[in-house]
């Protein structure tokens, strides 16, 4: 069993893009406004950043793959959970109930439990216009579900792109111990 923590703890999903890399700019935020945080990887965005990093930070080993049968619980349940990067496959198979991956099975498993969920999704505008993408993210906010623009209010670099991934956003959303003096 996992040891309780005095701080509300905080599931941080990571899915495979790119700014992945940076997951620890969120991490540190969150740590920042008072969350114990425990991350959770897609199989496949393992490879986008690194994994000994995130352990090192958080404290808690990094997790990706179901626990067996009688293998302790390594993170508490969480108070809130936020998805970032959320990619396409992510959101859209979230939507549709689907829980092939420890991840996803975290997700759907929040919703039932009524924990707060919020998302910042890092997907392509050809994707975004996608029928199925468009019906998953209203499926998903209809539930509940918070979905922040990583991109708003950022300065494009490049002449071209859309700026910086605002990590801190997701927390905004969520709001959190500091907004509400306790747990989330």
């Amino acid at each position: 069993m996992s040891e309780p923590t005095e701080k509300p703890f905080l599931y941080v999903v990571v899915c495979a893009a790119g700014v992945a890399e940076d997951i620890d700019t969120l991490i540190t935020a969150a740590q920042r406004r008072n969350w114990e945080v425990g991350v959770i990887a897609t199989p496949q965005g393992l490879g986008f950043f690194d994994a000994a990093a995130v352990e090192a930070r958080t404290g808690r080993p990094l997790r990706s793959a179901w626990r067996t049968p009688g293998e302790p619980r390594p993170f508490p349940a969480p108070d809130a959970v936020a998805v970032a990067p959320a990619t396409f496959n992510t959101v859209n198979k979230w939507a549709a109930g689907i829980s092939d991956t420890l991840a996803l099975g975290t997700l759907n498993e929040a919703y039932g439990l009524g924990v707060p969920i919020a998302v910042l999704p890092c997907v392509n505008e050809a994707l975004a216009a996608h029928p199925a993408y468009r019906a998953s993210v209203e499926r998903l906010t209809g539930m509940g579900v918070r979905f922040g623009d990583p991109y708003a209010g950022g300065e494009d670099q490049q002449g071209g792109g859309r700026g910086d991934f605002r990590w801190e956003r997701v927390l905004d959303l969520l709001g959190g111990p500091e907004a509400e003096g306790g747990r989330a």
